[in-house]
């Protein structure tokens, strides 16, 4: 049953023009927290095992999969050092996740050593949320003079947003407020949204960028019969790019595949994802992690 699996995951797939292969694989590892629940989709494996045996039926990919229960949480200095991309995905254990190892990672994307992928409930990894901050702190540099720039001095705000909603009205984050003198308040982003509804109703994806790498051999629109509902506003830096947009018929609407430049790397956030429903047997979400890491590995 899993090898009938593995053949028709593969025939999802489809070839586009930029997926000329290079002499060098693209390593990728898939690192899932492994919640249990995901088997009620998947079978007897879990999300990030379903992801990384459908990739490493692609050309040019080399894949390894870890999870937080593996040594060094699957994050050591010699695993990120031979990866190029690290797909993520966490949902209630993040504050197990290690800060030592997590600014590892921070550290190779800042540098444009490794490229990351954020998906759905890891808008809260802790990663993703050390990229956003790190962007924010870059964006609120940015928003000031030369002089200023010079003298500032900087009190962050926030620096922990695990679990915390926010609600409807909210000014959203991250935002610079004036102190006295030099002083700046930077309120650093909550990376999360004010509505979310887990009942499987299904989304309707537009494709933004058609001729963005991360959209090859994606159409124009097409649906994902069953996910979770995620609403904006995103409390996020404003990416650089935005791939794809989810709208749901009782009217919310998400910005769902997000592009942020950070130092000298890249991130790509990518919404659909819930641990309950099949999300990633469908082939164009798996079109959209293939093209990612392809796109983010050459960069």
């Amino acid at each position: 049953m899993r090898q009938l699996l593995c053949v028709v995951v593969a025939g999802l797939f489809s070839l586009s023009a930029d997926a000329v292969q290079a002499d060098d694989p693209i390593r990728v590892l898939i690192w899932d927290e492994q919640q249990p629940e995901q088997k009620q989709a998947y079978g007897d494996r879990f999300l990030g095992e379903t992801i990384a045996e459908a990739l490493r039926l692609r050309p040019g990919l080399q894949v390894r999969s870890a999870s937080l229960r593996d040594p060094q949480q699957g994050l050591s200095a010699e695993q990120l050092d031979q990866t190029d991309v690290l797909v993520v995905w966490s949902h209630i254990r993040v504050r197990e996740q290690d800060d030592v190892l997590i600014e590892g990672v921070v550290q190779r994307v800042q540098s444009g050593k490794l490229g990351l992928v954020a998906i759905h409930s890891a808008h809260w990894h802790k990663a993703f949320v050390r990229l956003m901050q790190e962007r924010a702190k870059s964006d609120a540099m940015a928003g000031l003079s030369e002089a200023e720039r010079q003298s500032v001095v900087w009190e962050y705000v926030n620096e922990s947003p695990y679990g915390r909603a926010v609600k409807e009205g909210d000014r959203r984050t991250p935002f610079v407020e004036r102190g006295a003198g030099n002083i700046r308040k930077l309120t650093l982003p909550q990376c999360v949204f004010p509505a979310w509804r887990p009942d499987g109703a299904a989304s309707h994806v537009t494709t933004k960028l058609p001729e963005h790498p991360i959209a090859a051999g994606l159409p124009k629109t097409w649906d994902i019969p069953h996910t979770e509902m995620y609403g904006e506003p995103f409390h996020v830096p404003e990416p650089d790019e935005v791939v794809f947009e989810e709208r749901w018929d009782r009217g919310e609407y998400f910005r769902s595949g997000c592009v942020w430049r950070i130092g000298a790397g890249r991130v790509f956030y990518f919404r659909p994802g819930h641990e309950l429903f099949p999300i990633f047997l469908q082939k164009e979400p798996l079109q959209v992690i293939e093209n990612a890491v392809r796109w983010l590995g050459r960069d």
